[in-house]
């Protein structure tokens, strides 16, 4: 696959204080990265230093083979971003905001209605077109900045918190939008919204204190959940007790956590040491006696993970890469 976006030893520092140290990543056309971690990881930092709206301490970037310090113009013209609080002037309306985008970005002023007409359709902007950018909630405003980060049509799309103020229908519109994207960009977004990287992306990179601490696949990052493979059964709540104790009898290495909602017990099994099957479970279930209403197995709980990735790499600078 083709490289669009390439980072090396990418650092910066404001006075005594190291906000990124030593990151360095690589992006291909197709990708959608998903860029997490804690408040204060420097996710909009880094962001911002690819981008080109931050000069880096140290390290250099590469959009579509220039770089980003060398060569600022070409590389920009093949970048989109959406930055973080999507920045915009408020006085305008997003017609008048989008038709100074489309003629800065240098579109042809015989194809800037259609495209505009084009964006404005997809991100659904066409009610507030003519309202003042300043009077917008924050989801539009939000979707303001995304059609002029892809009004261009740049191969490579750099997001921070895309669908940040959205509700759970624009988000999936937007989610929508970047799979339909992907095949031909470079994608990176920032999130704190774990399951869009299990929806949207093909790799996730986890920072924190400034340092790449994860790097692999949104599979990967949730094999490393204690959940992964664990098996829940849904049981009635008056056979809770008698499944438990069936349970710990035939599969005696096993956890078990409940949860209790009415009539119903939810029990999840967590394998230590020992592998853990619907069938074995369902056969231990059925000597003692109580019925299966339900079960699933787990594919595993990416804000667990993600706890115990961040929260080991504060405390001992452990870093997990696959």
């Amino acid at each position: 696959m083709e490289t669009l976006i390439e980072v090396q030893g990418l650092s910066k520092n404001f006075g005594a204080l190291q906000a990124v140290s030593d990151i360095s990543l690589n992006v291909a056309r197709g990708e959608v990265l998903g860029f997490l971690g804690p408040n204060g990881a420097g996710k909009s930092t880094t962001m911002k230093m690819i981008t080109g709206f931050l000069a880096p301490s140290a390290g250099r970037v590469r959009i579509a083979g220039h770089d980003v310090e060398r060569d600022p113009i070409a590389a920009k013209a093949r970048l989109g971003y959406l930055p973080e609080g999507a920045p915009a002037y408020g006085e305008m309306t997003p017609a008048n905001f989008l038709a100074f985008i489309a003629e800065i970005r240098g579109i042809p002023s015989a194809r800037r209605h259609a495209r505009i007409a084009e964006v404005v359709a997809k991100i659904h902007l066409e009610k507030v077109l003519n309202q003042r950018i300043e009077t917008l909630s924050k989801g539009f405003k939000r979707r303001v900045g995304l059609a002029q980060a892809i009004l261009h049509d740049p191969e490579i799309l750099v997001m921070d918190e895309p669908t940040d103020g959205l509700d759970p229908n624009q988000k999936h519109e937007v989610r929508t939008l970047i799979k339909e994207m992907a095949p031909s960009k470079a994608i990176v977004i920032s999130t704190h919204i774990l399951e869009e990287v299990d929806a949207v992306c093909t790799r996730a990179v986890i920072i924190g204190q400034g340092r790449l601490i994860f790097s692999g696949t949104p599979r990967e990052l949730a094999q490393r959940s204690r959940y992964h493979n664990a098996v829940t059964v849904m049981v009635d709540a008056a056979d809770s007790a008698r499944a438990r104790d069936g349970l710990r009898s035939a599969l005696p290495k096993l956890e078990c956590e409940e949860v209790i909602a009415g009539a119903d017990a939810r029990l999840t099994l967590i394998a230590n040491d020992q592998t853990v099957t619907p069938a074995a479970v369902q056969a231990a279930l059925a000597a003692s006696g109580c019925q299966i209403h339900g079960y699933f197995v787990e594919h595993g709980h990416l804000d667990e993970v993600f706890r115990s990735i961040t929260t080991a790499a504060s405390t001992s600078g452990e870093v997990h890469r696959t």
